[in-house]
């Protein structure tokens, strides 16, 4: 029976909440027309105009437009299809307020001068593949020329290369500016160059029957615990442990354990203990949601003072 029932407009506002005004307006415009009309002329309802409201009103609170909104009501095009389009609409918009405020955080928190803030901002708008180009020109003058020992860096460019989700963190899109800054900073990119060609140079040297362990590692594993039980790198104690990893590097090179070496291997670690270099891969695990890589300039400096007071004639740079 309530199927047959017509509604005034004033009775549908009541039944709906909205306002007399806004069915007017929905009426006007063909999304919900009147059923019939009072001798009068005033417009009358139906049932279904509830429901075509509630649902008018449900797409408009979701950002829909009325043209669209009119093709559902009419059929014209399914909820779904309207559903899928405007869910992909907001994923836009909503990449772009992370971005947003992305820069405006870093913005706050570095002090930044307007020439940085559009620098920031750019970057932070790069498309994949600009942000592959970009990464890429980086790795490429890093990494460049260097064909002999293509497989032995294949896997620390891999290892370099950032990889920003589709949908990132504010933290992992504040990363990313920070860490496209520094890869464009040619004082960085000399610097581990520089490390580059030392590790390719040992490479090439080093004896093919002896496991070909990276430096940096051997240093860590034999002089961390002299620093962890607060041996002075200066004192006697630390001597066994400046031995071995001296030992270890002389074994990489094929060569003698001589005052040439240790300056050799005291110039290589102060190379790799670039704060530049900590803090792009800090970064990195940030974007690529790894864990925080160990923090290896507390070891390093000790190696390098141990190194620099035990090498005659060599105690500084």
């Amino acid at each position: 029976m309530d199927g047959d029932t017509l509604y005034s407009i004033g009775e549908l506002a009541r039944r709906t909440g909205l306002t007399i005004k806004t069915i007017r307006f929905y009426s006007d415009r063909g999304i919900v027309a009147p059923t019939d009309r009072t001798p009068a002329g005033h417009r009358l309802y139906g049932i279904d105009a509830v429901a075509r409201l509630d649902l008018v009103r449900t797409l408009r609170e979701l950002g829909v437009d009325l043209s669209t909104i009119r093709k559902v009501v009419d059929q014209e095009l399914s909820l779904p299809e309207v559903a899928a389009a405007h869910a992909e609409a907001l994923a836009v918009q909503i990449r772009v307020l992370r971005l947003r405020r992305a820069v405006l955080t870093a913005v706050a928190e570095r002090g930044s001068t307007p020439e940085e803030t559009e620098l920031m901002h750019r970057l932070a708008q790069l498309s994949e593949d600009e942000r592959r180009r970009l990464i890429g020109d980086f790795l490429d003058a890093v990494f460049g020329g260097l064909d002999d020992d293509a497989p032995v860096f294949a896997g620390v460019m891999r290892s370099m290369t950032p990889e920003l989700p589709d949908n990132p963190e504010a933290e992992q899109v504040q990363a990313w500016v920070e860490l496209a800054e520094l890869s464009q900073d040619p004082g960085f990119r000399a610097s581990v160059r520089r490390m580059v060609e030392d590790q390719a140079a040992e490479h090439a040297r080093s004896d093919t029957t002896v496991p070909r362990r990276d430096i940096t590692a051997a240093v860590r594993d034999q002089a961390g615990p002299a620093l962890t039980a607060g041996i002075d790198p200066t004192s006697p104690q630390a001597d066994p442990f400046v031995a071995s990893f001296t030992a270890h590097y002389a074994q990489l090179l094929g060569r003698p354990d001589d005052t040439e070496l240790r300056h050799r291997l005291a110039t290589r670690l102060e190379s790799v203990n670039d704060p530049r270099r900590e803090r792009y891969l800090q970064l990195l695990a940030v974007i690529n949601g790894w864990t925080a890589p160990e923090n290896l300039a507390p070891v390093l400096d000790w190696s390098v003072q141990a190194l620099r007071i035990r090498t005659p004639g060599r105690t500084s740079p």
